[in-house]
């Protein structure tokens, strides 16, 4: 049997999973509907957070495919999956051409040696421009040091939603076969008879975890063949570990199957050998033909982790002790390469990652699962290099209706951005920055606002480069509760005048608690749980009905983008609060004091 291995890389939303999907129900492997998807936050969100992999049998033939990840945050699932096969898909939607994760997806790809084959998706949409596209995406290759041969890359016409493509524009398209007959003239065959009878070599590239297998690697292999119940060596250049596979699965459709034994060029999965690490090389003899190491990316933010002590802990999250937090980030840096924990500050446990959205979907999945904690304001990683101070920067790309282009440019200037280029086309304005991520902190947020939701901004980690010092934001104060009980719609209604509100009539508060934010930059102290006074006289304008505004629903991103120095976020599972550090009014002034 022959055997293709494949990833599927893109921006994120120009169909990456949607034209798997089509992919898994056209060679019978699926039926309509079920999505690869899977994960609750993923479906959500619309977005896919971790890369997956699946295969699909195509005359006689078994091509493994795995599912990218476009968020910059999971690039360290990109870069895994692409050591581990033998070409990539690069989907680039036909309207909105190559975006910044294109640009590092394939910057990844090319580095490695691989020869791209390049789809053109959603050349149905009205503002499709095919030529333009293909050009881009050149230019992109060309920009990136692309050999001759890389160069020369097919190009596959599509539209991932109707499950339809085509090689010429002038050929009817009817089904997906045009693809998957390019991926099989194109990419080599990873199986044969002459790397079977060669000794065992594999790579581990991705972790699972099965509540009764326990901790799984899954793996590509190179040579040899490989069986269940064999002893076989993990290796890498700090040392070795050995172990007998008690159970050995391949992959069909979105499916794992257990196998007796798989061969040189498949993608398996590895139960019963508990220290499986990403990166290992797997070996059937104590040799030393190690495959080079994985590494990833460094992280470039950072926020303080610990136990909620706010007077509402313990109401309704089942693990609550600094040990169960810190079990659980170990069990979260077996399988999430990009993140690191510091633990020597005792119980205040410092996360490290590549950026908002993936400390973000961390908590949120921690949250789901029944904890409770406090998280400090996320800070940008600083780095000395040469003996002067370096920060990370972002390529920004913003994509807004041209009436909103002046408002991002004022707020990404105040920001230290550096507009590096801008296009307009069809009322559509598209700038690139250079941002420091400093200056991205909570910029999202007021994004959404600037741009009436219409706009989109991509980001994707540039450099380290040297320090700007200061950066202007927007202020905003925050109002904090200085009394403890429900929230009641009188003293609501008054201090929505004042700014915005997080809380709704009927919320339960406590005193040093952030019930809202107000525009000019000091923070106030209010009292929301105060009611009307009450007299035995009628007066004809007293009973006029309260009208609230809607509170601002408090997102973590949002939370986070929020905050302030001095405030923390409690997270359970049931709310999301912004609280002050010290809760009296007292022990704060004390503390500025000092």
């Amino acid at each position: 049997m022959e055997m293709r291995n494949i990833a599927i890389i893109a921006h994120v939303d120009h169909g990456k999973t949607t034209l798997t999907d089509a992919i898994l129900e056209q060679t019978g492997m699926v039926e309509r509907g079920v999505s690869m998807d899977s994960n609750d936050l993923e479906k959500e969100r619309g977005i896919t957070i971790y890369a997956k992999n699946t295969s699909v049998m195509y005359k006689d033939t078994k091509i493994n495919i795995l599912d990218t990840p476009g968020h910059a945050d999971f690039g360290s699932e990109v870069e895994r999956v692409l050591r581990c096969i033998d070409s990539v898909l690069l989907i680039v939607d036909a309207a909105e051409g190559p975006m910044p994760q294109t640009k590092f997806v394939l910057k990844k790809s090319l580095e490695l040696g691989l020869k791209p084959i390049l789809v053109l998706n959603k050349i149905d949409k009205p503002a499709a421009d095919v030529e333009w596209a293909h050009e881009a995406v050149y230019e992109l290759f060309l920009d990136l040091g692309a050999t001759d041969e890389q160069l020369d890359f097919e190009t596959v016409y599509a539209i991932g939603r109707d499950g339809v493509a085509t090689r010429s524009l002038d050929n009817e398209m009817k089904d997906l076969t045009p693809l998957l007959d390019l991926i099989l003239e194109k990419v080599p065959n990873v199986a044969g008879s002459e790397l079977m009878n060669q000794e065992l070599q594999g790579q581990v590239f991705n972790l699972a975890y099965d509540n009764f297998l326990g901790r799984m690697g899954i793996a590509r292999l190179y040579a040899g063949t490989i069986k269940q119940g064999q002893t076989i060596f993990l290796k890498t250049t700090d040392g070795s570990v050995t172990g007998k596979i008690s159970k050995l699965f391949s992959f069909t459709g979105l499916q794992r199957v257990e196998v007796e034994e798989a061969a040189a060029g498949d993608i398996v999965m590895i139960a019963g050998l508990p220290d499986i690490y990403i990166g290992q090389t797997i070996l059937s003899t104590d040799g030393d033909n190690l495959l080079p190491a994985i590494s990833v990316d460094e992280p470039t933010i950072s926020m303080n982790m610990f136990v909620n002590d706010s007077p509402f802990s313990g109401r309704v999250g089942k693990f609550l002790t600094s040990r169960q937090i810190l079990e659980r980030l170990e069990k979260e840096l077996e399988v999430n390469v990009g993140l690191k924990v510091d633990t020597s500050n005792g119980a205040k446990f410092k996360v490290y990652g590549r950026g908002e959205l993936h400390i973000a979907v961390l908590i949120e999945n921690m949250r789901r699962e029944g904890f409770e904690l406090a998280v400090s304001q996320p800070e940008v990683i600083i780095k000395d290099i040469d003996g002067q101070k370096h920060e990370p920067f972002e390529e920004v790309t913003v994509l807004v209706p041209d009436e909103f282009s002046g408002a991002v440019i004022d707020k990404l200037g105040k920001r230290k951005g550096i507009m590096t280029d801008m296009k307009t086309d069809h009322g559509q304005t598209r700038m690139v920055f250079s941002v420091p991520t400093r200056g991205l902190l909570g910029y999202r947020n007021e994004f959404i606002v600037d741009t009436k939701g219409e706009g989109i901004l991509t980001t994707t980690f540039e450099d380290f480069k040297p320090y700007v010092g200061n950066i202007m934001k927007t202020e905003y104060g925050s109002m904090i509760s200085m009394a403890t009980g429900k929230a009641l719609g009188f003293s609501l209604a008054n201090l929505q005048e004042r700014g915005t509100l997080y809380i709704d009539a009927g919320t339960e508060v406590y005193e040093g608690m952030v019930v809202g934010n107000t525009v000019k930059g000091a923070d106030m102290e209010v009292n929301p749980t105060k009611g009307k006074q009450l007299t035995n006289m009628r007066a004809s304008g007293s009973d006029e009905a309260i009208k609230l505004t809607p509170p601002l629903d408090l997102t973590l991103e949002m939370a986070m983008g929020l905050m302030r120095e001095d405030e923390y976020l409690e997270v359970t599972p049931d709310a999301i609060r912004l609280r002050k550090e010290f809760l009296k009014e007292s022990e704060r002034a004390r503390n500025k004091r000092k």
